[in-house]
């Protein structure tokens, strides 16, 4: 795929969450897996062929790639975390992916059939520049995808999000503040947890929330979202966390 050494290099939002979404790649896997429903859903709306190249922006641990790549498309992939590239690059040694930011995307503009960003610009510094970048690159007519989470009072994941605020990174000074996405949704799915140890290891994967806790305070706050938790548990002790979530597919 071509790339270009043209853009500008922005820093600012790999350099932040890069190492911490990075903390523990193999638990963060444990709640991406249970997005399949989102990409299933988005891959049957795109009508996605074979030896399309598709990037997903914010790839993660590589589960929506999987998928293209099952379908017999090609499968690229940008994250901040250079670890969780590695874990992804291991699932999926045919896929090219790399390490950069979502601002300053590195390829060349009109490359691919299908963009994909499931989540990850709120994550941004600057939104706009990595939607914009989204669309440079995209072919044109190709489909842009961009998930968001769903009504507050719709997700359950509500509550383990209120927890996590204090100890999120503050945004950048300059940077503009952070929209409200919540809007009404096309796409309703649960993360299930088999049981407490799977919560404790899952919901302190995600942002390096682990590494921003610290060892003295992780046990001590994942007893809280237990705590907190409860009323999601089941008789056989797993736990259903049932959300929304906003998709839109745009034309390039």
């Amino acid at each position: 795929m071509p790339t270009t050494d043209t853009q500008a290099a922005t820093t600012g939002s790999a350099e932040r969450w890069g190492p911490l979404w990075g903390t523990r790649p193999a638990d963060w896997a444990l709640s991406e897996e249970q997005q399949t429903p989102t990409y299933e859903a988005t891959l049957e709306r795109v009508d996605l062929k074979a030896g399309q190249a598709v990037l997903e922006i914010g790839c993660g641990a590589g589960s929506f790639l999987r998928l293209v790549t099952e379908r017999g498309a090609r499968a690229f992939g940008l994250d901040a975390s250079e670890a969780l590239i590695e874990f992804a690059q291991a699932r999926l040694p045919e896929a090219d992916l790399r390490v950069g930011e979502m601002e300053a995307l590195p390829y060349e503009d009109d490359s691919f059939d299908l963009v994909c960003g499931f989540n990850p610009f709120f994550f941004a510094n600057d939104i706009i520049a990595a939607i914009r970048e989204a669309g440079r690159i995209a072919m044109p007519g190709a489909a842009v995808v961009i998930q968001v989470w769903g009504p507050h009072e719709r997700n359950d994941m509500e509550a383990v999000k209120e927890m996590l605020r204090p100890y999120m990174p503050p945004r950048p000074v300059d940077a503009a503040a952070e929209p409200d996405y919540s809007q009404p949704c096309d796409v309703t799915w649960s993360y299930d947890y088999p049981d407490e140890q799977t919560v404790r290891r899952a919901l302190v994967a995600p942002m390096g929330i682990a590494l921003l806790l610290g060892p003295d305070n992780e046990e001590q706050f994942t007893d809280a979202l237990i705590d907190r938790l409860a009323a999601h548990r089941g008789a056989d002790g797993h736990y259903r966390l049932q959300n929304e979530f906003h998709t839109l597919i745009a034309r390039a």
